[in-house]
């Protein structure tokens, strides 16, 4: 497991940094970046949760699940799969983390009146920051798929990281009183 006794090791001041295979590659890389904005959705999660305090523990505990599995996430990316024996197993997101996400949006859409038109971030505070996560998981799934075109990913990655997209959407609309305080896009409004 994780030992964190010193923070800064220095290694990584000639712009590389090490995956969990032990190769090094510069910060830029494309793996680097997207299990870099796997990271950044994790902490927008955090400002969700933050915002929305202690007004729906069941949402609460859904996105506290999805933190861990967004490290998760982000330990598999760190790990390229080579087929190499590092020693130890690397952690993989699994078909059941994909499941939990799936029947966390049935939870929370079966509440949820149908759509009839795009729906603009706002509404409460939580519902709002949602649909940030909402956007940056969708940056760090767009990475992940240019990633697997050029070397191997996990598909059950790439399916969480779709999946959870979706879940930030249903749950934004569900703590934004189940669609009531949903802001609606109105075409060609202003023109």
């Amino acid at each position: 497991m994780v030992v964190l006794n010193k923070i800064y090791t220095k290694t990584g001041d000639n712009g590389t940094t090490a995956l969990g295979s032990g190769e090094r590659r510069p910060k830029y890389d494309l793996r680097i970046e997207a299990y870099g904005t796997v990271d950044e959705t994790n902490s927008v999660v955090g400002l969700v949760r933050l915002a929305l305090g202690e007004t729906d523990p069941q949402v609460d505990a859904i996105l506290s699940r999805i933190q861990n599995d967004l490290f998760d996430l982000g330990a598999d990316l760190a790990t390229p799969e080579t087929g190499q024996d590092l020693g130890y197993e690397p952690l993989r997101i699994t078909d059941h983390q994909v499941t939990a996400i799936e029947e966390a949006i049935d939870l929370l859409n079966a509440d949820l009146k149908p759509l009839r038109s795009f729906v603009l971030p706002g509404g409460t505070p939580a519902a709002t920051y949602l649909h940030l996560a909402r956007t940056v998981s969708r940056r760090a799934e767009r990475l992940m798929v240019e990633l697997a075109d050029r070397e191997q990913v996990n598909p059950a990655a790439t399916r969480y990281m779709n999946r959870l997209s979706d879940f930030f959407f249903v749950a934004s609309r569900y703590l934004n009183d189940k669609g009531a305080l949903d802001v609606l896009w109105v075409p060609g409004k202003n023109r």
